[in-house]
């Protein structure tokens, strides 16, 4: 039974792939998120594909702006950038802990350190750098925040669905086994999930970037901005899907400014951000003891 779904599954996950990787060049969105959601699809297959059709894909000539402005639009933008590379980096941990025969402990330690460490010093930082103004250093600064938030929902959702279906599935745990990605895949869909709704409080607080417009011909909409400056109800214009700002070199009206000012107003003081840290840590140390102690293998 299992065969004949992975078989499905991967047949479906070779067309998505071929189909998303043609059709978001033509799509005027980040190169970043771009890549984000043909990586997304090499593992979510055509779940994948389909969020990038429902939240992305321009429709019409000229749409795009309009089409991802409703929030959830972009907070499935944020996620999809999340899971897309903190997902490949647990992904391979999980591959090469398999392959070393790690216990659990450092099996776990591995996948979190590749994907934190993919995740938010190049898909975050290094991609997004252009929003500190090409300074890395203060786009590892920016980034880091939001990045742990959603990492460690992300992790949660993918360890508890990996750990359980692997030592239910014979030769789940071999890399050389194709039931060893396609739980991987289902795993990733689960962190997916899981993050959204922290992905929500993020883009909602302006802590991080949802969908994004680039027309060719006009200039990188990362420029000038950063991520407690975002809007999602503003971050697309008349002018290419971008806002303008100081660091564009245009007039900045009193009223733009009124409004950078009411949105870095809407940036949650320190105690609230720490206080969602150590829920989502509080969450994911949940699903490590469940695992740690519920499953004999993670000895």
């Amino acid at each position: 039974m299992l065969d004949g779904v992975m078989l499905l599954w991967f047949g479906l996950t070779g067309i998505s792939v071929l189909f998303v990787a043609i059709d978001v060049w033509r799509t005027p969105e980040a190169t970043a998120l771009r890549w984000g959601f043909i990586i997304l699809t090499i593992f979510a297959g055509p779940l994948a594909a389909f969020f990038y059709v429902l939240g992305c894909r321009e429709p019409l000539p000229g749409t795009h702006e309009a089409y991802v402005a409703p929030i959830w639009k972009q907070v499935l933008g944020s996620t999809m950038h999340c899971a897309s590379g903190d997902g490949l980096g647990i992904i391979t941990g999980a591959a090469i802990a398999s392959i070393l025969t790690l216990t659990f402990s450092l099996d776990f330690t591995l996948e979190y350190v590749l994907g934190f460490g993919f995740g938010w010093l190049f898909f975050q930082a290094f991609a997004m750098k252009d929003m500190a103004g090409g300074d890395y250093l203060k786009s590892l600064r920016m980034t880091f925040i939001p990045e742990f938030l959603s990492m460690n929902l992300l992790m949660a959702g993918m360890t508890i669905v990996s750990k359980f279906w692997m030592a239910n599935v014979d030769g789940s745990t071999d890399p050389a086994n194709a039931s060893f990605w396609f739980i991987m895949s289902m795993s990733l869909i689960a962190g997916f999930l899981c993050a959204y709704p922290m992905n929500w409080w993020l883009v909602t607080r302006h802590l991080k970037h949802g969908m994004m417009t680039v027309r060719k011909g006009s200039p990188d909409p990362h420029a000038g901005h950063d991520m407690a400056s975002m809007n999602p109800d503003d971050q697309h214009s008349e002018h290419g899907g971008m806002s303008m700002s100081p660091g564009d070199g245009k007039h900045v009206s009193h009223d733009t400014k009124h409004d950078q000012h009411h949105d870095m107003n809407l940036t949650p003081p320190f105690g609230t951000i720490l206080a969602v840290g150590a829920l989502s840590v509080t969450i994911l140390a949940g699903a490590v003891v469940i695992v740690a102690t519920t499953l004999p293998v993670a000895d």
